[in-house]
């Protein structure tokens, strides 16, 4: 600073003020400087301090953050787990009411584990054979074959008791969509369902009444392909599903099957099983392609390889099936209101099953799908509370549902009856085609029926009263709809087996005495004590009298004879009342007791017990007017004549369509007569009606066999989308025989079949005859009274020869169609005769009457010889002196006009009689006695087989075969030793050679038995398969008849099994007692022989070689002496003696030793001992005898055996009109 002073003065005093102000500031900075290390001392120890404070704060921070989030989470944690408790608590609780369920099924698993191998083999069984079956072979199958002999095992087969195979297969749900498809509610619906959809094979449906094919339909929906067999395109249809995987059905098979898809049939694949060939394509097979075929053929059968390759499934309605049907068909037409509720409540009801079901299988499928921690799963809970809440209001409103059926069905139940009746009878309809294949019936057309009684019956308020009538409607309409389509002879038997049905089914009669009465088994071994009463007879009251019904009959017969003779001999025994307590019997006791003592009236007594039974209508016969019958019909259902010889039943159609304006003229009816070269005729003209509403008339349809399957598709083809008014006419002759039978059971099925059969009796045939001829054609000829004379006789032949035919073959051996043709072509032919020839001629008129126009239709040489005697007898000079009676006391006319010889029949022709015919009154008794016996049989063949199941039935159809087969074989002889016999002895005469024969026939025979009897033995014990030739045995042998394979070996006969096996031990008897030294009988049961011509051979030769004759010129000569075969104890010197024959038409006189007329009721007396010898042909006796057929059996025809010429004092004609022969069999 001195140093600045001494440089500057002026700076000084600066120097000095800054100095002063700097220095303070100086200390003041250091001042600071220092305070400003203390204070960042203290700072730096605050800053530690506070560093531990953050830190300590960050730890306090974390751990307190911590301690939250502990908290935190275990608040989490409480929550989720209250959380879990209640959701566990709900799903425990919703799952609480399954538990039972699912611990049931549990447990039925836990069991099905030891029985589920066995279970699995039946129901796979069921599924592959049980099919085509009835409903109880099913479950005999199953219950009394499959598990028996499963248990019979020596390693059991386990299985569960009881089981319904499908169960294991289906469940209610199933069932119940199938319900509401229109699948029938009954069990053998369900069962046939189950199997359609599980077999591996192809299904083919038995389904005459398209109830199957109609469940098909429904379910499938236009997803099925619907093809028939040969219909155009048809092939296509068929490759095109293949190749899709869509299913494929093809209806109304025949019994053949085009073998175009025979690979499809038989899943012929190619190319590993990729392709297969349908027609001459190679298609692609889809794995979900599915054939399903069906047949409305009630009994078809296909050949093995056709049910090899397919599952046959018996669709054929059943009765329980029906009558529920019914029901609701009855129900709805009479209170509709409760039908209604009842269909929408089984329909509510079945989509209740489905629903639950349905919801059971979610909450299952959610269960097992859920993840291992499901208690976490809300929605899984939520879903299952809203499930059991609906399955909860679905199960109220089922027990709502329940109480409402029941009290619905307690209102429908008062209709069952009703139901129940409809059921029965169109089973009983149903069964007709046995009596004869033209009575078929479909269940539609039945159906049509029963509604038309329904709307038809007589309103009534009160139910009970309502239903009475609906019953009594339903069953009188079903009568009058079948009867006017059955022929006369058949109509009895319909009513008496709907009288017998009717009262099984109310319990009014036992099944057993029902069985004897159609059966009649009878041991005919009994003599008869009494004159009025047949062996026969006598043998059915000795059979009657073992039961407890009938027990003393037989004594109170011969203690009273006087009381029974009265009743046996009546005129109508059937009204007379029996003696004493037997008064009392039932209506079918007192039937029985009729066919023992008068079989020849046991029609006049069962029509008097059906009309007793359901009333006079029932009995009374009455023809239907044509126009009624055509109001029932429509362009669905035609008419169909089944026609008759001798009646023309279209003129009823033509007549009716001249009222209706459908006539030929006016181009509105068809009439194509079909034959040869007609069927493209036919075709066009049903094409055309279709469209414009024509009629047409097809006649003779029978004639074009081959085409009848082209005509039931045209018919199904027509109706569809037709006119109205269009309307198709048939006709058709029945077949001779059921293996005959043409006519497609489609068409008949849907027909309205009506019969015209001619009058019976001779006033009806000789009035109708007449009626073929006018006033203008009995003036036309100018020999006038020669030509009415011989016309009136002409007609009266005609009524004869027609009419005679009712007689059997006593009247003719053969059926012939003798027609009104016949007649107006013979009195054409008089009429040029006469015109031109001055005298009548005779000889000419009667060869051409007798030999060409009714001889053209005669194949017999003995109804030739018939035919030419009538006209012997009924074309004479005389008859123009009116000396020529026709009939006693019925004298030809003289010159009438044309309602003169009308006037003249009603006036003079006596009651009808078979001596209008030349035959004895006897012949009707044995026509009616016939007529019975066949009615029986028939009726016996309608009782279903399932009826002998039932309570009081005598035994099941198995175990009557069974007894009945025992039985024969246990009587068999053993056959004869041929080698032992031939060593006998060296001869080698006629009579020795006869016999050898007669034993080698015998033992063929008894073979046959024996070998038939033992393989069908096997097969019932299920060792063997039942083969058809043994079911046919079975059905013999259940029925008491001769099978046709015992009958082809052995001889014509006309008895019964029981009666046929009796008389093959006689013969083996016989042949016994010829054996012991082969020498020639005494006397030679002719009847016993298996070809007695052979023997009257033998007698020829034997003679022949004894006098050197020559056996061209040889012919046997017959003596009927005054003994019996007791009264003989060596054979014949020259010829042999022969016995076992009986007369027909007429009796042996042996006291005068010729032909003499029979007494009343004795039909068949058996002849003394004739001594039958060979003479030269010109030592013949030919004055004053009767050429004598002798048959094997009643039924003449085939049966011939020789002619026998014996004595008579009466003209040969009255024995040849009589029908006079020798039988060796009665």
């Amino acid at each position: 600073m001195s140093v600045l002073a001494l440089l500057s003065l002026m700076c000084c005093p600066l120097q000095m003020f800054v100095f002063c102000e700097v220095e303070t500031k100086r200390m003041c900075l250091s001042q600071a400087s220092a305070d400003l290390v203390e204070a960042a001392e203290k700072l730096e120890i605050i800053r530690k301090k506070l560093t531990e404070l953050d830190s300590s704060l960050d730890t306090l921070t974390a751990a307190f953050e911590k301690a939250t989030s502990e908290k935190l989470r275990c608040q989490e944690e409480v929550n989720r787990t209250n959380k879990t408790i209640q959701l566990a608590n709900r799903l425990v609780k919703g799952l609480e009411s399954e538990n039972v369920r699912w611990a049931h099924s549990v447990a039925q698993y836990r069991e099905q584990e030891a029985t589920l191998c066995g279970d699995v083999l039946l129901t796979a069984a069921f599924i592959s054979y049980a099919g085509s079956f009835s409903k109880r072979y099913r479950h005999e199958l199953v219950h009394s074959l499959w598990m028996p002999y499963l248990r019979a095992q020596k390693v059991t087969v386990p299985m569960t008791e009881g089981l319904d195979p499908i169960s294991m297969l289906t469940d209610d749900a199933t069932v119940a969509k199938w319900n509401n498809e229109g699948l029938p509610g009954d069990e053998m619906s369900t069962q046939n369902a189950t199997i359609l959809l599980n077999c591996e094979r192809w299904p083919l449906l038995i389904d005459p009444q398209l109830q199957g094919i109609k469940w098909l339909k429904s379910r499938y929906g236009s997803s099925l392909w619907v093809v028939n067999l040969g219909q155009k395109g048809y092939v296509d249809v068929i490759e095109q599903a293949v190749v899709t995987g869509e299913p494929v059905l093809i209806e109304n098979l025949e019994e053949t099957i085009d073998p175009i898809i025979d690979p499809l049939l038989g899943r012929h694949t190619i190319k590993k099983g990729r392709y297969i060939k349908v027609g001459d394509k190679e298609c692609m097979f889809h794995p979900k392609f599915r054939l399903i075929l069906h047949t409305k053929m009630a009994n078809p059968h296909y050949k093995p390889e056709i049910q090899a390759q397919t599952t046959l499934i018996n669709f054929t309605v059943t009765r329980d099936g029906l009558e529920d049907q019914l029901l609701a068909e009855v129900v709805n037409l009479e209170r509709p209101d409760l039908e209604h509720l009842k269909s929408e409540l089984t329909k509510q009801q079945n989509t209740f099953k489905i629903e639950l079901k349905q919801l059971e299988d979610e909450l299952l499928t959610r269960l097992s799908a859920a993840e291992s921690n499901f208690l976490g799963d809300n929605m899984l809970v939520e879903k299952l509370e809203s499930t059991k809440h609906t399955a909860a209001e679905i199960e109220m409103k089922v027990l709502e549902a329940k109480v409402n059926e029941v009290k619905i069905n307690e209102a429908r139940e008062h209709y069952r009856p009703v139901a129940v009746r409809a059921s029965l009878l169109y089973f009983i309809i149903n069964d007709l085609n046995k009596i004869n294949p033209m009575y078929q019936f479909s269940l539609k057309a039945f159906d049509v029926v029963f509604r038309k009684a329904v709307r038809n019956a007589e309103a009534c308020a009160d139910v009970k009263t309502r239903v009475s009538t609906l019953i009594d409607c339903i069953t009188f309409s079903t009568f009058n709809y079948i009867n006017r389509g059955l022929f006369e002879r058949d109509k009895l038997t319909f009513t008496a087996q709907l009288t017998f049905q009717l009262l099984l089914m109310n319990k009014e009669i036992d099944m057993r005495e029902l069985d004897f009465l159609l059966r009649f088994n009878i041991d005919h071994s009994y003599i008869s004590p009494v004159d009025f009463l047949s062996n026969s007879a006598w043998s059915a009251i000795k059979t009657m009298s073992f039961t407890d019904e009938f027990r003393g009959l037989d004594r109170d017969v011969e203690g009273s004879p006087k009381r029974w003779k009265k009743v046996v001999e009546s005129e109508c025994p059937e009204k007379e009342k029996l003696p004493q307590e037997w008064k009392s019997k039932s209506s079918l006791q007192k039937l029985i007791l009729m066919r023992a003592l008068r079989p020849d009236r046991m029609t006049y007594a069962l029509r008097n017990f059906v009309e007793e039974k359901l009333g006079v209508q029932y009995t009374e016969s009455r023809k239907m007017e044509f126009a009624r019958s055509f109001k029932e019909s429509g362009p669905a259902s035609p008419v169909f004549f089944i026609l008759s010889p001798g009646v023309d039943p279209l003129k009823d159609v033509e007549s009716l369509g001249k009222k209706l304006g459908f006539t030929i003229d006016l181009g509105k009816l068809h009439n194509v007569s079909l034959g040869q070269g007609q069927e493209a005729v036919a075709e066009l003209a049903m094409e055309e009606a279709s469209q414009e509403g024509h009629w047409v008339i097809l006649q003779n349809i029978h004639l074009v066999a081959k085409w009848l399957g082209s005509l039931e598709k045209l018919l199904e083809r027509c109706c569809e989308s037709s006119h109205p008014d269009y309307r198709v006419f048939m006709s058709a002759e029945p077949a001779a025989s059921p293996q005959e039978h043409i006519i497609p059971q489609g068409i008949l099925e849907n027909s309205i079949k009506i019969t015209n059969e001619p009058p019976t009796g001779m006033l009806a045939n000789l009035h109708a005859a007449l009626d073929n001829f006018d006033q203008d054609i009995l003036d036309q000829c100018s020999r006038e009274q020669e030509f009415k004379t011989i016309l009136f006789s002409l007609c009266y032949f005609h009524a004869c020869v027609a009419e005679r035919r009712k007689f059997g073959p006593q009247g003719w051996n053969r059926k012939y169609p003798f027609n009104t043709g016949d007649l107006t072509i013979s009195v054409n032919v008089l009429y040029n005769y006469l015109e031109a020839n001055s005298q009548v001629p005779w000889e000419d008129l009667r060869y051409l009457f007798g030999e060409i126009m009714y001889g053209g239709h005669i194949t017999d040489d003995w109804d030739r010889r018939l035919c030419r005697t009538y006209l012997e007898e009924y074309m004479q000079p005389n008859q123009f002196d009116r000396k020529l009676a026709l009939a006693p006391g019925f004298v030809v006319p003289s010159n009438l006009d044309y309602e003169g010889y009308h006037g003249f029949i009603d006036e003079m022709l006596p009651h009808e009689s078979p001596v209008h015919y030349g035959l004895h009154p006897n012949a009707e008794i044995e026509f009616l006695t016939v007529t019975s016996d066949s009615l029986f049989h028939t009726l016996l063949e309608l009782q279903t087989r399932d009826s002998s199941m039932g309570e009081g039935a005598p035994q099941s159809t198995e175990e009557k075969v069974k007894t009945v087969l025992d039985d024969i074989l246990e009587k068999l002889p053993e056959e004869y030793n041929m080698s032992d016999l031939v060593s006998k002895t060296a001869e080698r005469t006629p009579y020795i050679l006869v016999c050898f024969q007669e034993c080698e026939r015998m033992n063929t025979l008894v073979n046959e038995i024996r070998r038939s009897l033992k393989e069908l033995d096997l097969g019932l014990k299920g060792e063997l398969a039942i083969s058809s030739e043994m079911e046919q045995l079975q059905t013999a042998l259940f029925f008491d008849n001769v099978p046709d394979t015992w009958t082809r070996l052995a001889y014509p006969s006309t008895y019964t099994l029981a009666q046929w096996y009796n008389d093959v031990l006689l013969r083996c008897r016989e042949l016994d007692s010829w054996t012991q030294d082969l020498s020639l009988p005494s006397v030679v049961w002719l009847s016993g022989l298996f070809n007695p011509q052979s023997f009257l051979t033998a007698v020829m030769q034997s003679l022949a070689r004894k006098n050197e004759w020559p056996l061209d010129k040889m012919t046997l000569t017959v003596d009927v002496t005054k003994k019996f075969k007791e009264e003989f104890n060596q054979p014949a010197r020259e010829g042999a003696y022969v016995y076992g024959l009986y007369m027909e038409g007429a009796r042996w006189d042996i006291q005068n030793g010729t032909i003499t007329e029979a007494r009343l009721k004795e039909l068949t007396p058996s002849m003394p001992v004739i001594a039958v010898r060979a003479v030269p042909n010109d030592r013949q006796e030919t004055r004053n005898i009767y050429e004598c057929p002798v048959y094997k059996t009643k039924l003449r025809a085939n049966t011939y055996v020789w002619t026998f010429n014996l004595k008579s004092r009466e003209r040969p004609a009255k024995w040849v009109l009589a029908g006079v022969a020798l039988l060796l069999s009665v």
